[in-house]
C-alpha cells in the first residue's frame, strides 16, 4: 500500500512546530521525521542538507509568509490605514495560534542557531518593522516616530508571547493585539 503524499506546506508546519518548540539544537531528526509525517530517509531526501536545510526552508517560508500577509497587507495603499492594520493584526494571530505558539525568531535565536541563521532571523525582523514603520507613515507619522512604534509593536508582540505561555493563558497576547490597533488607529 503506497502512502498518502505529504504536502511541502504541511511539511513545512511540521518542522516549523518542533523548531518553535525546541530551537535548532534541541530539535532531534526523530521529532522532525514525527511532526511531518515523514520517515527519516524520506526526510534526509528531501533535505539532504540535513536539519540545516530543514531549518533555512522554514525561514524562508516564513519569510514569504511575512511578505504576503503582513508587508503587503501593511503596504497596500488601495485599502485604508485601518483595513490594512486589522488585516495584517489578524493574521498575526493567527500565524502565533492566536498566542499559543512561541516564535520561530525567537527559539531559533538560541544557542547555535543564531549563529547559523542569524542573518535571516535580522532580515525578518527588518521585513516586520518595515512593514510596521510604512503602517506608522500611512498614520501620519513621521519616519523616527514611525520606526519606533514598529520596534514597540515586535517588542510586545514577542513579550505577550512569552508571557501567553507562562500564564497558560492568550489573553496578553489578545490584549497586545488590541493594544497595537488602538496605538496605530489613534
Amino acid at each position: 500500500m503506497r502512502m498518502a503524499k505529504v504536502s511541502d506546506q504541511e511539511i513545512l508546519y511540521g518542522l516549523m512546530s518542533v523548531f518553535r518548540s525546541k530551537g535548532y539544537d534541541g530539535a532531534s531528526l526523530n521529532e522532525l521525521a514525527e511532526a511531518t509525517g515523514l520517515k527519516k530517509a524520506s526526510l534526509y531526501h528531501r533535505f539532504p542538507g540535513g536539519k540545516k536545510e530543514m531549518t533555512d526552508a522554514v525561514l524562508d517560508f516564513m519569510e514569504a509568509w511575512i511578505n504576503e500577509k503582513v508587508y503587503k497587507v501593511l503596504s497596500n495603499a488601495e485599502l485604508p490605514p485601518q483595513q490594512r492594520l486589522k488585516d495584517a493584526l489578524h493574521n498575526i494571530g493567527e500565524v502565533y495560534g492566536h498566542g499559543t505558539k512561541v516564535c520561530l525568531y525567537r527559539s531559533l535565536s538560541m544557542d547555535t542557531g543564531m549563529s547559523l541563521f542569524g542573518n535571516k532571523i535580522e532580515q525578518g525582523i527588518g521585513q516586520w518593522l518595515e512593514s510596521f514603520s510604512i503602517m506608522g507613515e500611512a498614520v501620519g507619522k513621521d519616519s523616527e516616530t514611525a520606526m519606533q512604534l514598529a520596534k514597540q509593536s515586535f517588542i510586545e508582540v514577542q513579550g505577550s508571547l512569552v508571557l501567553s505561555k507562562a500564564m497558560g493563558n492568550t489573553e496578553p497576547f489578545a490584549e497586545t493585539l488590541q493594544n497595537i490597533e488602538r496605538r496605530y488607529t489613534a
